[in-house]
């Protein structure tokens, strides 16, 4: 092992000596199922070193204004034989869509599944949610290494590339039915870290958008590739990841970004207290960056404790 090499491992297993099994979000029952659908109408100071790269347009139109009913399905993916990557994903019932994608990164010790409340609400808004259990930070896992975190990222933009092929997959529920040009990254904590990576050192380009719950960067590396707006949720009574780290981790991306920030939160920001709040702020969020829709952006705006640069 290089010196450089051992000095990289050093530095990331320091930086998540406070991630513990507290990582991962709490189980919780999906909401019932709402109503049939509206047809969607749509077109189309920072550390970190400022990006050349143009400004990704966020679309122009209006999100479904009606609850959809959602289904769950599974996809047994693999990247690789020593990668195993099983993808649970959350999307709208009914509707023709085409519907934005996100996504999701679990915490560490986590599972996709503990994140339902929220996934679940984001599908009846009108997107369609994708979350993998890692390989080697997810629950159960026989190999538990937090220094997996840095694949992470090489594995959700897989699960991303075989999510967004079902919509050219003939019979398959999700065919023609994927809005391929407005994808979203989200993530909570080990995830957060995680989708953070997919803006920095292994960008995915497809991306318009990005969420980091409890999140922070492992390594200073800086954004890279085409601007995109991001939204930090952060509790200031996070002790796991403190919430100075979310804030250093929002202050370096250059780009349109807001910080929600939860007086009186904890490091769990998917469920107790403050879920109504978070679910309600991100999906605005993502009906804004990915429909466009105004009204969303509205809200955001008129939100307390928000730090918005949008």
């Amino acid at each position: 092992m290089s010196r450089r090499t051992a000095a990289l491992m050093t530095a990331v297993a320091l930086a998540l000596t406070s991630c513990s099994a507290k990582d991962g979000g709490h189980p919780a029952t999906s909401p019932s199922a709402g109503a049939t659908p509206s047809a969607r109408q749509s077109s189309a100071s920072s550390t970190a070193p400022k990006t050349t790269t143009s400004e990704a347009p966020v679309p122009v139109g209006t999100a479904p204004d009606q609850a959809f009913p959602v289904r769950v399905r599974k996809l047994h993916l693999s990247r690789g034989k020593n990668r195993p990557l099983p993808t649970t994903i959350w999307y709208p019932a009914t509707g023709d869509g085409p519907y934005p994608v996100v996504v999701f990164s679990h915490g560490l010790t986590g599972r996709p599944e503990d994140y339902a409340s929220l996934l679940t609400r984001w599908a009846r808004a009108g997107f369609v949610v994708a979350g993998a259990a890692y390989p080697h930070t997810s629950r159960g896992v026989a190999d538990f290494t937090v220094l997996d975190l840095l694949d992470q990222p090489a594995d959700a933009s897989y699960v991303l590339t075989e999510v967004l092929a079902l919509n050219r997959k003939r019979g398959d529920p999700l065919e023609n039915r994927l809005d391929e040009k407005h994808v979203a990254a989200a993530g909570h904590s080990g995830g957060g870290i995680t989708t953070l990576g997919m803006l920095s050192g292994t960008r995915d380009k497809r991306l318009t958008a990005a969420l980091v719950l409890a999140g922070r960067q492992l390594l200073p590396a800086p954004f890279t590739g085409p601007q995109i707006p991001v939204l930090f949720v952060h509790g200031k009574l996070d002790r796991t990841v403190q919430y100075a780290d979310g804030l250093a981790a929002f202050n370096a991306v250059p780009w349109r970004k807001a910080l929600l920030t939860l007086p009186r939160g904890g490091h769990v920001t998917t469920s107790g207290p403050d879920f109504v709040r978070v679910a309600t702020t991100t999906t605005d969020f993502l009906r804004w960056s990915l429909y466009g829709d105004a009204s969303a952006r509205k809200r955001l705006a008129a939100t307390d404790n928000l730090r918005d640069n949008l």
